[in-house]
Protein backbone atom coordinates (compact mmCIF):
# COMPACT_ATOMS: atom_id res chain seq x y z
CA UNK A 1 0.00 0.00 0.00
CA UNK A 2 0.94 3.84 -0.79
CA UNK A 3 2.92 4.78 2.39
CA UNK A 4 2.97 1.85 4.22
CA UNK A 5 0.82 -0.01 6.99
CA UNK A 6 -0.20 0.92 10.85
CA UNK A 7 -1.13 -1.51 13.01
CA UNK A 8 -1.99 -0.60 16.37
CA UNK A 9 -2.96 -2.97 19.02
CA UNK A 10 -4.43 -1.94 22.82
CA UNK A 11 -3.25 -4.65 25.29
CA UNK A 12 -4.65 -6.12 28.36
CA UNK A 13 -8.52 -4.97 27.48
CA UNK A 14 -10.59 -6.38 30.59
CA UNK A 15 -12.91 -5.01 33.03
CA UNK A 16 -10.26 -2.83 35.62
CA UNK A 17 -8.86 -1.33 32.58
CA UNK A 18 -11.98 -0.71 30.68
CA UNK A 19 -12.76 2.98 31.15
CA UNK A 20 -8.82 3.63 30.28
CA UNK A 21 -9.20 2.07 27.15
CA UNK A 22 -12.61 3.18 26.01
CA UNK A 23 -10.40 7.08 26.76
CA UNK A 24 -7.06 5.49 24.74
CA UNK A 25 -9.40 4.17 21.64
CA UNK A 26 -11.55 7.35 21.61
CA UNK A 27 -8.00 9.57 21.58
CA UNK A 28 -6.52 7.22 18.90
CA UNK A 29 -10.01 8.17 16.76
CA UNK A 30 -8.90 11.60 17.45
CA UNK A 31 -5.71 11.33 15.72
CA UNK A 32 -7.49 9.45 12.87
CA UNK A 33 -6.80 6.08 13.62
CA UNK A 34 -9.69 4.36 12.02
CA UNK A 35 -9.03 0.39 13.29
CA UNK A 36 -7.27 -1.22 15.76
CA UNK A 37 -6.98 -4.77 17.41
CA UNK A 38 -8.13 -4.97 21.37
CA UNK A 39 -6.51 -7.68 22.71
CA UNK A 40 -8.96 -8.72 25.61
CA UNK A 41 -8.63 -10.70 28.79
CA UNK A 42 -10.91 -13.26 29.17
CA UNK A 43 -11.15 -13.59 32.69
CA UNK A 44 -7.89 -12.16 34.76
CA UNK A 45 -10.13 -12.48 37.72
CA UNK A 46 -11.09 -16.03 36.39
CA UNK A 47 -14.93 -15.01 36.30
CA UNK A 48 -15.92 -13.88 32.74
CA UNK A 49 -15.35 -10.41 31.58
CA UNK A 50 -18.68 -10.33 30.29
CA UNK A 51 -20.23 -10.83 34.41
CA UNK A 52 -17.65 -8.37 35.55
CA UNK A 53 -18.37 -5.29 33.16
CA UNK A 54 -22.23 -6.23 30.87
CA UNK A 55 -21.43 -2.37 29.18
CA UNK A 56 -17.89 -3.53 28.10
CA UNK A 57 -19.44 -6.17 25.70
CA UNK A 58 -21.82 -3.37 24.29
CA UNK A 59 -18.75 -1.31 23.90
CA UNK A 60 -16.41 -3.95 22.07
CA UNK A 61 -19.42 -4.82 20.15
CA UNK A 62 -19.95 -0.72 18.88
CA UNK A 63 -16.11 -1.08 18.21
CA UNK A 64 -16.20 -3.66 16.14
CA UNK A 65 -19.03 -2.26 13.75
CA UNK A 66 -16.83 0.65 13.37
CA UNK A 67 -13.78 -1.63 11.99
CA UNK A 68 -12.13 -2.35 14.93
CA UNK A 69 -10.98 -6.38 15.54
CA UNK A 70 -10.65 -7.93 19.22
CA UNK A 71 -8.24 -11.08 19.17
CA UNK A 72 -8.02 -13.27 22.61
CA UNK A 73 -5.02 -12.13 24.99
CA UNK A 74 -4.25 -15.73 26.82
CA UNK A 75 -7.20 -16.54 29.49
CA UNK A 76 -5.83 -14.49 32.44
CA UNK A 77 -3.05 -12.93 31.83
CA UNK A 78 -1.00 -14.22 34.62
CA UNK A 79 1.42 -16.51 35.24
CA UNK A 80 0.03 -19.77 37.79
CA UNK A 81 2.35 -22.33 37.15
CA UNK A 82 6.52 -22.00 37.59
CA UNK A 83 7.54 -25.48 36.93
CA UNK A 84 9.90 -24.20 33.58
CA UNK A 85 13.57 -24.87 33.71
CA UNK A 86 14.94 -21.59 35.66
CA UNK A 87 16.41 -20.18 32.74
CA UNK A 88 12.79 -20.38 30.86
CA UNK A 89 11.51 -18.72 33.87
CA UNK A 90 14.05 -16.17 34.00
CA UNK A 91 13.46 -14.76 30.52
CA UNK A 92 9.76 -15.13 31.21
CA UNK A 93 10.53 -12.84 34.18
CA UNK A 94 12.59 -10.44 31.99
CA UNK A 95 9.76 -11.34 29.66
CA UNK A 96 6.91 -9.52 31.35
CA UNK A 97 7.12 -10.22 35.24
CA UNK A 98 4.14 -12.43 36.48
CA UNK A 99 2.10 -12.31 33.25
CA UNK A 100 3.80 -15.25 31.27
CA UNK A 101 1.05 -17.02 31.81
CA UNK A 102 1.83 -20.10 29.71
CA UNK A 103 4.94 -20.28 30.49
CA UNK A 104 4.97 -23.67 32.67
CA UNK A 105 2.12 -25.38 31.12
CA UNK A 106 1.86 -28.53 30.07
CA UNK A 107 0.02 -29.91 26.56
CA UNK A 108 -3.18 -30.64 28.36
CA UNK A 109 -3.02 -27.23 30.63
CA UNK A 110 -2.39 -24.98 27.76
CA UNK A 111 -5.06 -26.47 25.38
CA UNK A 112 -7.37 -25.47 28.81
CA UNK A 113 -6.39 -21.78 29.22
CA UNK A 114 -6.59 -21.17 25.49
CA UNK A 115 -9.91 -22.82 24.91
CA UNK A 116 -11.90 -21.87 28.30
CA UNK A 117 -10.68 -17.80 26.97
CA UNK A 118 -12.33 -18.89 23.84
CA UNK A 119 -15.57 -19.92 24.87
CA UNK A 120 -15.41 -16.94 27.73
CA UNK A 121 -15.11 -14.76 24.61
CA UNK A 122 -17.63 -16.53 22.50
CA UNK A 123 -20.64 -16.14 25.21
CA UNK A 124 -20.06 -12.64 24.74
CA UNK A 125 -20.60 -12.70 21.43
CA UNK A 126 -17.58 -12.55 19.71
CA UNK A 127 -15.47 -14.63 17.50
CA UNK A 128 -11.67 -14.51 17.21
CA UNK A 129 -9.50 -14.97 14.80
CA UNK A 130 -6.57 -14.31 16.59
CA UNK A 131 -4.20 -14.67 19.59
CA UNK A 132 -1.61 -12.46 21.13
CA UNK A 133 0.35 -14.36 24.35
CA UNK A 134 0.79 -12.21 27.36
CA UNK A 135 4.01 -10.78 27.73
CA UNK A 136 4.40 -12.45 23.92
CA UNK A 137 5.02 -15.42 26.19
CA UNK A 138 4.96 -18.32 23.20
CA UNK A 139 6.22 -21.90 24.43
CA UNK A 140 5.84 -24.82 21.61
CA UNK A 141 2.79 -26.19 22.91
CA UNK A 142 1.04 -22.93 23.04
CA UNK A 143 1.94 -22.37 19.03
CA UNK A 144 0.94 -26.01 18.34
CA UNK A 145 -2.54 -25.32 20.09
CA UNK A 146 -2.92 -21.92 18.36
CA UNK A 147 -2.49 -23.56 15.12
CA UNK A 148 -4.97 -25.91 15.67
CA UNK A 149 -7.28 -23.25 16.22
CA UNK A 150 -6.75 -19.53 15.33
CA UNK A 151 -5.97 -18.18 11.73
CA UNK A 152 -3.31 -15.80 13.38
CA UNK A 153 -1.13 -14.94 16.58
CA UNK A 154 1.50 -12.48 17.00
CA UNK A 155 4.78 -12.08 18.62
CA UNK A 156 6.58 -9.25 19.51
CA UNK A 157 8.71 -9.66 16.01
CA UNK A 158 6.03 -11.28 13.70
CA UNK A 159 2.74 -11.71 12.67
CA UNK A 160 2.11 -15.65 11.91
CA UNK A 161 -0.93 -16.31 9.78
CA UNK A 162 -2.88 -18.77 7.72
CA UNK A 163 -2.72 -21.49 11.06
CA UNK A 164 0.87 -20.59 11.41
CA UNK A 165 2.47 -21.40 7.95
CA UNK A 166 3.24 -17.98 7.16
CA UNK A 167 4.72 -15.48 8.05
CA UNK A 168 5.33 -11.51 7.92
CA UNK A 169 8.56 -9.69 10.30
CA UNK A 170 7.97 -6.99 11.69
CA UNK A 171 9.03 -5.64 15.39
CA UNK A 172 6.36 -4.04 17.64
CA UNK A 173 7.21 -0.84 19.24
CA UNK A 174 6.10 -0.39 22.65
CA UNK A 175 6.81 1.22 25.75
CA UNK A 176 8.02 -0.07 29.06
CA UNK A 177 7.24 1.51 32.53
CA UNK A 178 8.63 -0.46 35.11
CA UNK A 179 11.71 1.65 35.82
CA UNK A 180 12.73 5.19 35.42
CA UNK A 181 15.22 3.97 32.83
CA UNK A 182 12.65 2.40 30.74
CA UNK A 183 10.04 5.65 30.72
CA UNK A 184 13.06 7.94 30.35
CA UNK A 185 14.87 5.69 27.62
CA UNK A 186 11.26 4.32 25.73
CA UNK A 187 9.68 7.46 24.32
CA UNK A 188 13.23 8.06 22.06
CA UNK A 189 13.53 4.40 20.86
CA UNK A 190 9.91 4.21 19.81
CA UNK A 191 10.59 7.61 17.51
CA UNK A 192 13.37 5.68 16.30
CA UNK A 193 11.95 2.56 15.55
CA UNK A 194 8.62 4.41 13.70
CA UNK A 195 11.46 6.15 11.99
CA UNK A 196 13.45 2.87 10.83
CA UNK A 197 9.85 0.91 10.13
CA UNK A 198 9.35 -0.99 6.64
CA UNK A 199 6.45 -1.45 5.16
CA UNK A 200 4.26 -2.90 8.17
CA UNK A 201 4.61 -0.23 11.51
CA UNK A 202 3.38 -1.93 14.59
CA UNK A 203 2.23 -0.23 17.50
CA UNK A 204 1.69 -1.61 20.95
CA UNK A 205 -0.14 0.57 23.44
CA UNK A 206 -0.92 -0.61 26.69
CA UNK A 207 -3.54 1.26 29.72
CA UNK A 208 -0.78 2.56 31.90
CA UNK A 209 1.55 4.13 28.56
CA UNK A 210 -0.82 6.98 28.92
CA UNK A 211 0.15 8.37 32.31
CA UNK A 212 3.26 9.34 31.60
CA UNK A 213 3.37 12.61 29.37
CA UNK A 214 6.39 11.82 27.48
CA UNK A 215 4.85 8.75 26.07
CA UNK A 216 1.62 10.80 25.08
CA UNK A 217 4.56 13.20 22.98
CA UNK A 218 6.22 9.77 21.57
CA UNK A 219 2.92 8.42 20.75
CA UNK A 220 1.58 11.61 18.89
CA UNK A 221 5.15 11.85 16.89
CA UNK A 222 4.48 8.65 16.27
CA UNK A 223 0.79 8.78 14.77
CA UNK A 224 1.91 11.99 12.78
CA UNK A 225 4.61 10.68 10.69
CA UNK A 226 2.84 7.81 10.47
CA UNK A 227 -0.29 9.85 8.58
CA UNK A 228 0.30 8.54 5.16
CA UNK A 229 0.14 5.10 6.26
CA UNK A 230 -3.15 2.60 6.13
CA UNK A 231 -4.64 1.41 9.52
CA UNK A 232 -5.18 -1.99 9.41
CA UNK A 233 -6.06 -4.84 12.12
CA UNK A 234 -4.29 -7.76 12.39
CA UNK A 235 -7.61 -9.88 11.15
CA UNK A 236 -6.95 -7.60 8.22
CA UNK A 237 -3.13 -8.26 7.73
CA UNK A 238 -3.93 -12.16 8.13
CA UNK A 239 -6.03 -11.35 4.78
CA UNK A 240 -3.60 -9.28 3.15
CA UNK A 241 -0.52 -9.40 4.65
CA UNK A 242 2.39 -6.67 3.65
Amino acid sequence: MTGGVLAVALHDVEPATYERCALIRDWLDDHGIGRVTLLVIPASDLHPFSDRRPEMVDWLADRVQRGDTIAQHGFQHRQVRRSASPARQAYARLQGGGAAEFVGLDDAETRRAVEAGRRVLRLAGIQPRGFVAPAYAYTAVLRRALAASFDWWASLHSLSYDHGRCTTRAQALRFGSSTQFKRQAMPGAIRAGAFLAGPLLRLDLHPADLDHPSHVRAVESVLRRARRRTSLTYDELALQPT
